[in-house]
């Protein structure tokens, strides 16, 4: 998880590709659209994406109880089978100026297209789309160059005695 001061960074900036900010604590929808949207990572860039849940458009804490409850529903959304394949997504529960906030940390994918209910959602700039065909078609491309057969795969326990 990101260090507390680049939380803070990222609270206060704007919404962007890598950052979500909500203050609903039970818009599930939203929450698995933007999970798929930073596992999906259309501008292949690597970095992990934010949900920050409980706070502002400004980022500011709204003071919404952050419960174990509801950190373990958010932790079940990328588990329950509607997001496939399976993002890669830590939660977590942070005090920001004393009140609680819950974080989502995605981490892109490395087999894209990533999907919530069969439909393939990125994040372009401070907003969240459905993908193009031309924008699914390069994420498909991205998972195809990624893949490898068994015998292109590295044996990391392997040495040289082995040869």
């Amino acid at each position: 998880m990101t260090p507390p001061d680049d939380l803070n960074q990222l609270l206060g900036d704007t919404e962007s590709f890598r950052v979500e900010k909500t203050a609903s604590l039970t818009n599930t929808d939203k929450f698995s659209e933007a999970i798929c949207s930073f596992a999906n990572d259309i501008g292949n860039t690597g970095l992990p994406g934010y949900l920050f849940i409980g706070v502002d458009e400004k980022g500011v804490p709204t003071g919404a109880v952050i419960s174990e409850a509801l950190l373990t529903q958010l932790d079940q959304i990328r588990k329950n089978g509607q997001i496939l394949p399976q993002p890669d997504a830590r939660v977590s529960r942070h005090l920001i100026d004393g009140r609680a906030i819950a974080v989502v940390e995605v981490q892109p994918s490395s087999m894209p297209p990533v999907r919530y209910k069969n439909i393939v959602h990125i994040r372009t700039g401070p907003s969240r789309s459905v993908a193009s065909a031309e924008q699914e078609r390069r994420l498909t491309e991205r998972r195809v160059d990624r893949a490898r057969t068994w015998d292109m795969s590295g044996c990391l326990d392997a040495d040289m005695s082995d040869l």
